[in-house]
């Protein structure tokens, strides 16, 4: 849960929103129950994961304010809603829902791994970043992207690897050579050629994020 309140921290006032692979709900019943938004949607390709959400939203939904909904991605949700939030899912995943679905005007994304190609795809189709950092949860680190559709930004090779923002939070430092400690660790495995020169190849430009970025 501590994810999710962090989270609801980067969230806005709208009039609709939809939280896609809802699972609880819990997302938007903060919208809801703080006057965030006057409608919502939750969507989940798994009904059982929506049943839950529809349990916890159940007055929202009988007084008309929200719907729940049984879909892939933004397959049934409307291409205005205001603004459109999605976590806990990969970068890549997000990538096919988008390509699938739309752009949202106003967007959170919090994607679990991949998060430098969902920068890219959204950087390459006329999206704003106005927040890209991370939270940390104990030791776990997670990454968010909030942003808007049609403004053009550029962004260095090491803001997209890691988030404009990320390179300037305080606990980066830390992050960064916790990752470099893991992949460090990998290189006394038993590998190919090939994924040895990647890791090497990955071990080094974080050092040289490191340097430039950090020092």
């Amino acid at each position: 849960m501590d994810r999710i309140k962090q989270l609801c921290a980067f969230l806005e006032k709208c009039e609709s929103f939809a939280d896609v692979a809802c699972d609880h709900g819990y997302v938007a019943q903060y919208m809801l129950r703080n006057g965030l938004c006057k409608r919502a949607v939750v969507s989940d390709i798994s009904d059982k994961c929506l049943s839950k959400a529809r349990d916890l939203l159940s007055d929202f939904i009988n007084a008309g304010t929200c719907r729940a909904v049984c879909c892939d991605g933004l397959e049934k949700i409307e291409k205005d809603t205001d603004f459109v939030f999605i976590a806990g899912i990969g970068g890549e995943e997000i990538i096919r829902i988008l390509k699938n679905g739309f752009i949202p005007e106003k967007f959170l994304f919090q994607p679990m791994k991949n998060s430098d190609k969902l920068r890219l795809f959204l950087l390459e189709n006329g999206c704003f970043l106005e927040k890209d950092d991370f939270i940390t949860v104990g030791a776990k680190y997670y990454f968010v992207i909030k942003g808007k559709r049609g403004a053009f930004q550029s962004y260095t090779s090491a803001e997209l690897a890691y988030g404009k923002d990320s390179l300037h939070n305080p606990k980066f430092h830390a992050y960064l050579k916790s990752e470099l400690a893991k992949k460090r660790s990998y290189l006394s495995s038993n590998l190919s050629a090939e994924n040895r020169l990647e890791i090497e190849r990955q071990i080094w430009r974080m050092e040289e994020v490191l340097e430039s970025e950090i020092n």
